[in-house]
This record gives C-alpha cells, structure tokens and sequence, in this order.
C-alpha cells in the first residue's frame, strides 16, 4: 500500500502561484510514477501532470504547459506541482496519484485525498 497525502491548496488571486506537495509513505515509493490530477463538480477527474519514478521524465496537460512544473524529492518521498500564472479555470480540488506501471492520464493505482485550489478573478 502506499498513502498520499496532498497540501498546500488555497485561495489565490489569478496571476498569483500556489505550492502543491504530495507526501507518500508504505512501499517503495521512489519506484512509483508520481502524478497530479484534478476535478471540478460535475466533471470528470483530468490529468494535470506526471513524472516517473526517477524524475527523469515530466509530463503537462496542455493547459498547464508553460505554467506548471512538477518535481520529486526522492529522499523525502515528496512529490511538488509548482503552479504559476495561476487562472480562475484552474479552480479544482488537486489530487495526487501513484502508479508503478503507468505515468500520465491512466495513472490510478493510488490517490490521496485531495487539496482545494480556488483562484479569484
């Protein structure tokens, strides 16, 4: 089993950034592939970003391209979604994934709990 759980959500007026951190703990994390997703009411849970377990390689949703960075911290089993240029159409509840074979959209093996982000117009 491995455990998320996500921090740093918040309210942030647009234009503004946020710092997402993922904490995980049970097996091997720095094994696992490591992804943000999100979701609004109504609407299906949506990639975000990802990055394999070694943090050699980093994957974007377009509509976060350019403005998102995700990063890991092996030694402290932590996974970051840096977020900059923050929209009011990036409003959602972030949720932080697991998975030992996929990294990107079909990650699902683990989740934690979610963090509220809510940016203002």
């Amino acid at each position: 089993q491995v455990q998320l759980v996500e921090s740093g959500g918040g309210l942030v007026q647009a234009g503004g950034s946020l710092r997402l951190s993922c904490a995980a703990s049970g097996r091997t994390v720095s094994r696992y592939a490591m992804g943000w997703f999100r979701q609004t009411p109504g609407k299906e849970r949506e990639f975000v970003a990802a990055i394999n377990s070694i943090g050699s390689a980093t994957y974007y949703a377009d509509s976060v391209k350019d403005r998102f960075a995700i990063s890991r911290d092996n030694a402290k089993d932590t996974v970051y979604l840096q977020m900059n240029s923050l929209k009011p159409e990036d409003t959602a509840v972030y949720y932080c994934a697991a998975d030992f074979l996929r990294v990107g959209v079909g990650m699902d093996d683990y989740w934690g709990q979610g963090t509220q982000v809510t940016v203002s117009s």
